[in-house]
């Protein structure tokens, strides 16, 4: 394999785009067109050749990173499983005329696996530079459910649908505001004008289980809106 040309993306600093004589295109850092030697003509072996497809999908898998980032924080699970998802295929209008078996699955299996080694490293980067941090996405998801109304087992269920650690919960949860004022404000709220007969308790009941409380904070509320009406 040799390289046709070599050149600076005019439109994206630090972007650098190879030309290789199969007429593919291969597009790399500055740092890695310093550390892999490149420049034009050289001649690759079959293991710069490597060195050079691996460096390119760090640096695709890189930037699709940093986007996905920029639209909003999330977990290293959230980034990996993103970066490994594999593509959208386009439905075939007759896939019965098809008459191979489609690609080797071993093969498959080892693109699979190497792409998720290569979104592994761009992942331990991002940490390293501080844009991910799965500690911090804790706090903040906390955080923003905590402001809905949301009860510890709800925001547990969070943290566990967006694949933060376990180590980070608990750390996490005790920075959110004490539930007693937020849970009773929240059955008030469902309650409105309505007695509290034991149909409309057992609304209420019902209302702040789903939103993640425990028995016993919403039984205190309970207690404490009976006590209300009776004075």
């Amino acid at each position: 394999m040799k390289i046709e040309k070599l050149e600076p993306f005019r439109h994206k600093q630090g972007r650098w785009l190879a030309w290789l004589d199969d007429a593919s295109i291969v597009r790399v850092g500055e740092g890695d067109v310093v550390s892999l030697g490149l420049y034009p003509g050289k001649e690759l072996t079959g293991a710069e050749d490597e060195a050079l497809c691996a460096a390119g999908e760090r640096f695709r898998l890189m930037e699709r990173a940093v986007a996905l980032l920029a639209q909003r924080p999330m977990s290293r699970k959230e980034l990996l499983d993103k970066l490994c998802a594999p593509p959208r295929q386009k439905r075939e209008k007759y896939p019965y005329d098809k008459l191979d078996d489609g690609p080797d699955p071993a093969l498959l299996e080892a693109r699979r696996k190497a792409l998720r080694e290569r979104a592994e490293e761009v992942a331990d980067r991002l940490t390293e530079l501080g844009l991910l941090n799965d500690e911090e996405y804790a706090r903040m998801v906390v955080r923003h459910y905590a402001a809905k109304g949301c009860g510890p087992r709800k925001l547990r269920d969070e943290l566990y649908r967006r694949g933060v650690p376990r180590e980070f919960w608990e750390d996490a949860l005790e920075e959110r505001a004490p539930d007693g004022d937020q849970v009773l404000e929240l059955a008030r709220r469902k309650l409105r004008e309505k007695g509290p007969t034991r149909e409309n308790l057992k609304k209420v009941s019902d209302y702040l289980a789903r939103r993640g409380y425990g028995w016993e904070e919403i039984s205190a509320a309970l207690e404490r809106i009976r006590a209300e009406w009776e004075d």
